[in-house]
């Protein structure tokens, strides 16, 4: 199985929505209109199998030192194939590449994103404009499940 990873272009946005809208319903991941994602699509990297999509992941910067990985998915059918793995190892490089220090994630995920060198960090030591700009439109916030975890590159 050969996985290419691109980055994502304006025509992908339909597609990227497709997959990633069961996620969003169930509340995993948080909903993104057309509009930010079109906004922020320079930040996603795509998983490509065959041209078929079955993956994707966003470098999200919040400062010259700190990045957010967001919107990891993969395809029902493609998971447990490392393809999620592949995704954010790329996006680290992408990372280390712009000169980032640390990487975050908010995930229900804690033991995947520890695999890779993640390690879990207090909520409250995230950027404040991360809980007003993001969390608060979650459907589960203020109560919220999510593990922050941080790498260090």
């Amino acid at each position: 199985m050969q996985i290419e990873f691109v980055k994502a272009t304006l025509a992908d946005i339909p597609k990227m929505q497709e997959l990633i809208f069961p996620e969003v319903q169930s509340g995993v991941i948080l909903e993104r209109s057309d509009d930010e994602v079109a906004t922020n699509i320079r930040s996603y990297t795509l998983a490509l199998l065959n041209g078929e999509l079955v993956g994707f992941a966003a470098l999200h910067i919040h400062t010259a030192y700190l990045a957010e990985i967001r919107s990891l998915v993969v395809k029902d059918g493609f998971r447990g194939q490392k393809i999620g793995e592949k995704l954010i190892n790329k996006v680290l490089d992408e990372a280390k590449s712009l000169g980032l220090q640390r990487v975050l994630s908010l995930t229900y995920k804690q033991s995947f994103f520890e695999r890779l060198g993640f390690v879990e960090i207090p909520k409250e030591s995230l950027p404040e404009h991360k809980i007003w700009a993001d969390c608060i439109k979650c459907k589960h916030f203020p109560i919220c499940n999510e593990v922050s975890l941080i790498k260090n590159l």
